[in-house]
């Protein structure tokens, strides 16, 4: 963990949790696994805070905890999970545009509790879709349900693990923490549930503290049985959104290189494996070129010897996005994860040098990639570049540990005059050093953000007072006149600062994301490599 990372994790903590949960996490990622009394006693902290914090971190993922030897309960920071909350918004939209608005709160719900029931997260859903909508319109209970089994279906959400049943004996005391479990074949099981009724709409105050009492005389008077699926908890499946953020950028980088209907056809190779295939394999399963043509798109009116043809064309392309398994019946295809990341690592290093060295520094950037290997002569010859500019460009990628320099002695005494010097490119490296600056970079741009709205908070706060007042005069049907004066309370340079932070904080926030799908190209590399047998 270093020291970008873990800024990063302590100003995302900060953000989303407040302080207290901050501290115990950042405390807990510097130093490994501790128990609850020395948490409690090297931050400074209530235990009551300390066990509060704990309890958020844990239903969020972000903490695990493990019984050692000696009975003793250690918690321990997940620091990799904790880097996860920089993509939320992106796992959030991608629900959106798969199975639309109500894709989108189920995961959006499930992200901001960490884990819920079923069928406590479908009335919440049903309950915030139903807001939304006209009135004497709701959404029923059912639909919402039909969107949850199709996101589990698919892998985008699953079971979290569970406390066994029938440990609790009286003979055998219970230990000091739960070992959870979860047997892989139940993960992706829905309980059959009959859920029935529809999403409720907000009422008065008035409206709601009657029903309250009611309700509350309601239970008091007769007991309330717990729901079917009570214990059963469900959670957002983080590497199938990475899965699927990985095989867009495949399918991306082959419209790019190829055309539109090469993209396609290997969309369909990623979208018939996606479940079959672990999110860290290297390859994903073998497929005939008769199941491919079968699973095309509708609209994609190709025929099988053009499908064959396209295939050939892939599984030749030097990048070997697609490589041939076996020629059986009609050739067995498979998508190679691997290497395709390796491209798009690649691409984005060529892009970087780019951007910060210009063209010439990017010319020699890849003849190093292609050629492995050159000496600095080689490297003028080759890049067509004067030596003066040519050895100022390696130098200065020298320095920034984007080029290596290789050392191969003639002697054993290591003589200058007689060794040469070779340089060449090391893309594990190099992609450790940018993912690095990328962290400190999404810092930067987080402090920024937060020191914007600091900076601004008497105007943000004047600004929300004023909606309310005007969301609350609309209610009651108030005269265009009052409003006008409502909004008048803001004056003209007030609104103009208004729009000017809402428009920085809008290019830093899309500068976060930017800068994190960067960040997934250059992780996702990395831990293929690492993972590569």
């Amino acid at each position: 963990m270093t020291q970008a990372e873990l800024k990063l994790c302590s100003l995302l903590l900060r953000e989303y949790f407040g302080d207290i949960v901050e501290a115990i996490g950042t405390f807990l990622i510097r130093s490994g696994p501790q128990p609850l009394r020395l948490i409690a006693a090297d931050t400074g902290l209530l235990l009551d805070q300390v066990k509060k914090a704990l309890c958020v971190l844990i239903q969020h993922n972000l903490v695990g905890y493990q019984v050692q030897k000696r009975g003793l309960v250690e918690y321990e920071a997940r620091c990799r999970r904790v880097l996860r909350i920089l993509r939320y918004p992106r796992y959030i939209y991608t629900a959106k545009s798969l199975y639309g608005d109500t894709g989108e709160l189920l995961v959006e719900e499930l992200l901001l509790n960490g884990h819920m029931s079923m069928s406590a997260l479908v009335r919440k859903v049903a309950d915030r879709l139903t807001e939304t909508m006209e009135d004497g319109k709701t959404m029923d209970y059912s639909e919402v349900a039909n969107t949850f089994v199709c996101l589990v279906d698919t892998h985008f959400v699953q079971r979290c693990p569970l406390v066994p049943e029938g440990l609790d004996t009286p003979e055998v005391p219970p230990p000091p923490a739960p070992t959870l479990v979860l047997n892989e074949k139940d993960m992706y099981t829905v309980p059959r549930l009959n859920l029935v009724g529809k999403g409720k709409r907000r009422r008065s105050c008035e409206e709601e503290d009657g029903e309250h009492q009611a309700k509350k005389q309601k239970q008091d008077g007769g007991s309330t049985e717990p729901p079917p699926d009570d214990g059963i908890y469900w959670q957002v499946n983080i590497d199938r959104f990475h899965q699927h953020f990985r095989d867009q950028a495949i399918v991306s980088a082959v419209a790019n290189r190829m055309d539109q209907t090469s993209s396609e056809i290997v969309r369909t190779m990623l979208r018939m494996s996606e479940v079959t295939t672990s999110s860290y394999a290297p390859y994903t399963q073998p497929l005939s070129s008769n199941e491919i043509f079968r699973s095309l798109p509708a609209g994609y009116n190709i025929g099988k010897q053009v499908l064959d043809q396209y295939l050939t064309l892939l599984a030749d392309d030097p990048l070997e996005f697609v490589g041939k398994a076996r020629d059986s019946g009609g050739g067995m295809f498979t998508v190679n994860l691997h290497k395709a990341l390796a491209s798009l690592a690649t691409a984005t290093l060529e892009s970087i040098v780019e951007e910060r060295f210009g063209s010439r520094c990017a010319r020699i950037f890849r003849l190093l990639l292609r050629k492995k290997y050159l000496e600095q002569k080689q490297v003028e010859d080759f890049a067509m570049i004067p030596a003066k500019e040519a050895k100022d460009m390696l130098y200065r990628m020298l320095s920034e540990n984007l080029v290596a320099l290789q050392e191969i002695p003639k002697t054993p005494d290591h003589a200058p005059s007689r060794t040469f010097y070779l340089y060449t490119v090391n893309v594990p490296a190099a992609a450790r050093m940018l993912l690095h600056r990328c962290y400190k970079s999404v810092a930067n741009l987080m402090e920024r953000r937060q020191y914007e709205s600091r900076e601004n908070k008497r105007l943000l706060e004047k600004s929300q007072r004023v909606e309310a007042i005007l969301a609350s005069l609309q209610a009651t049907g108030a005269g265009d006149t009052q409003l006008q004066d409502i909004e008048e309370m803001i004056t003209g340079p007030e609104r103009q600062q208004l729009d000017t932070l809402k428009r920085n904080v809008n290019k830093l926030d899309a500068s976060e994301t930017q800068v994190d799908e960067t960040i997934f190209v250059l992780e996702s590399f990395i831990e293929s490599t690492v993972r590569r047998p």
